[in-house]
């Protein structure tokens, strides 16, 4: 039987753990009997551990105890992981575990925890969209992906946030049984079993600057009461104060992101609102937006958030 062990710790995500457990779960309805996985929950120490939203969780097995190779090796997230060293019986486990299985990686925050057992070097990996900066930050030689909801590079797996677990588990169970195998689980769970598009149609795309007196933040205001205009760096340049090739390279140190960018990401997101909350038509908020056509609004929407306006409109309109 393949076996799975899920790495947790007091404070952990819950539904980081529930989804994945659920998904190979379920996937045992499906599959021959010396096919089925063999989940095991792994933690520091025995006995029950409280986990972020307060629901008890008991490990199978301690880190010590459970010293043999698995087929897939899991760690799953937890608010405070970003910001905290973890367990180092967590990080020795992780590092010795990833030599022995096919499979290895992290669900939403738990990547913070491979980063700090050294696994991320060189590796193309994602995580949480709130911390996905933090991740690439900390660990700058692992190459952070902002927008995937998973990723694999080699034996390596991590996923984005919390539900995007479940993607990931999906998707490991189509490599493992097929696609129909994969459909029959996600039909069971009611989820998609493959979701389209990435993490930004669920995060805000933009982000303050830190000072918001610079005049960075004074050309993104400018851009933001502005929408509808067509931008030029010389016309940002002027905004800021700044001579054109300046003000480009500052605008990249504090933002990560050229003018160009960041425009287009403006666009994005204004109107993301207006698909949300309003029934205008899509040629009238392209316009309003600054794309000038809805043609051009569906090439940049697909490009950047993986579904078209209407899509998304029909996905998460308010009302």
């Amino acid at each position: 039987m393949p076996t799975v062990a899920i790495a947790i710790f007091p404070g952990v995500q819950a539904l980081d753990v529930a989804g994945p457990v659920d998904v190979f779960s379920e996937a045992n309805r499906f599959v021959a009997p010396q096919d089925r996985y063999e989940v095991t929950l792994l933690s520091a120490e025995p006995g029950p551990l409280r986990a972020s939203n307060g629901m008890t969780l008991t490990a199978d097995a301690t880190f010590e105890q459970a010293r043999r190779p698995f087929n897939l090796a899991l760690v799953a997230g937890g608010p405070a992981l970003p910001d905290g060293a973890p367990d180092a019986r967590l990080l020795e486990w992780l590092t010795n575990v990833a030599t022995q299985c096919d499979r290895y990686g992290s669900i939403c925050t738990g990547a913070f925890a491979l980063g700090h057992a050294g696994l991320l070097d060189a590796r193309n990996v994602t995580t949480h969209w709130q911390h996905a900066a933090q991740l690439a930050a900390q660990f700058p030689r692992a190459h952070v992906d902002f927008d995937r909801i998973y990723l694999r590079d080699r034996q390596l797996v991590t996923s984005a946030g919390v539900t995007a677990g479940i993607d990931l588990s999906l998707a490991l169970v189509a490599e493992d049984h097929g696609p129909h195998t994969a459909l029959a689980v996600a039909k069971r769970l009611v989820v998609f079993a493959q979701r389209q598009g990435g993490q930004s149609q669920f995060s805000p795309y933009l982000t303050a600057p830190a000072d918001d007196t610079s005049p960075v933040a004074k050309v993104q205001a400018h851009v933001m009461e502005r929408i509808r205009e067509r931008f030029t760096v010389k016309q940002l340049a002027d905004v800021a104060g700044m001579s054109a090739r300046n003000f480009a390279r500052v605008f990249v140190q504090e933002t990560s992101v050229t003018p160009h960018e960041f425009v287009e990401r403006a666009r994005v997101d204004a109107a993301r609102k207006l698909l949300e909350s309003s029934g205008a038509a899509l040629k009238t908020i392209a316009y309003d937006c600054g794309f000038g056509t809805a043609d051009r609004m569906r090439i940049v929407f697909t490009r950047r958030i993986g579904v078209t306006p209407m899509q998304y409109r029909e996905r998460f309109r308010s009302a």
